[in-house]
């Protein structure tokens, strides 16, 4: 009877929770799936049937042909540049630095920036003006004399996209470099000591042993990262604005959902967004399941 009472009390105390997220996260997207099946363009409500219209039509849409081209372009450099540089100053602090407590502070604290405040710096640092409206990076490669280095940066036609996740692996990066350097303090020593002992060298330690250690904190970090990277908005609207060449799905949903009254175009963007990201983390989430299972 005591442990019927206390199920049946867990139960009560998690309700609210649960209704809660039934009602809010799949109630709406469920109503966001029916929104992008209809007709609705403008204020009034217009639920008719549509099919899936709205999603034939993105396909064919340039604009969104953009908006894919760039998302592929940042999610790749914003992903690698992330733990690359998350990695190697992971095995950095891993050598026992003394003033380790500060490095780490300091490689942390980007994240505790929101990205509109990011933006709003790294736009500054990336003024791709010349001459005597020079600025920021630019400023600091010509007086050094790096004039090669000189560029537009957000405003270069191809690889624009490219240094919009500058900013992302300067803010991200940290978080990186903490999950791999949890991941590397939980490797016994053991490990490295016998290794040296049968004359690794040290390159051939994390090559062999270190990084296939890492797997489960690099599938972390990359499904982190590359979700955040699908969904990327405010970052983009703080450094460049709306404009086409760095456009993304995320801003076209919200230029066709809120500017132009296409709700149901702009409902099939969020889905397309949400089945994205689900491709990345339903994997992830499996494998997890899979791990506990086995242990």
């Amino acid at each position: 009877m005591l442990k019927n009472k206390d199920r049946y009390l867990s139960v009560i105390l998690i309700s609210p929770s649960i209704i809660a997220v039934l009602i809010f996260i799949y109630g709406f997207i469920g109503w966001s799936a029916r929104v992008s099946l209809s007709n609705w363009k403008g204020l009034n409500p217009d639920y008719s049937w549509a099919g899936l219209k709205n999603y034939i039509a993105l396909f064919s849409d340039p604009r969104f042909h953009i908006d894919v081209r760039n998302t592929l372009i940042f999610t790749g450099v914003f992903v690698v540049g992330s733990m690359v540089l998350g990695f190697l100053t992971a095995v950095m602090l891993d050598q026992g630095l003394k003033g380790e407590g500060i490095f780490r502070s300091i490689f942390l604290f980007p994240m505790a920036i929101s990205y509109i405040v990011t933006g709003v710096i790294w736009r500054w640092l990336m003024n791709p003006a010349a001459g005597t409206r020079m600025s920021g990076l630019n400023l600091l490669f010509s007086s050094l004399h790096l004039d090669f280095l000189v560029n537009k940066w957000y405003t270069t036609p191809t690889w624009g996209m490219a240094a919009i996740a500058m900013t992302a692996i300067w803010q991200m990066s940290g978080y990186t470099m903490a999950l791999y350097l949890a991941g590397l303090r939980a490797i016994p020593h053991e490990l490295r000591e016998a290794a040296q002992i049968d004359g690794a060298s040290e390159i051939q330690i994390y090559r062999h042993i270190i990084l296939p250690l890492l797997t489960p904190v690099s599938l972390s970090a990359l499904i982190i990262l590359g979700h955040t990277s699908l969904k990327v908005f405010d970052l983009i609207i703080a450094v460049s604005g709306k404009q086409l060449p760095l456009d993304v799905p995320a801003i076209y949903m919200w230029q066709t959902t809120f500017d132009g009254l296409f709700y149901g175009r702009g409902a099939a963007i969020s889905i397309l967004l949400l089945i994205s990201v689900a491709v990345l983390i339903i994997p992830y989430i499996r494998y997890t399941l899979k791990e506990e299972a086995k242990q």
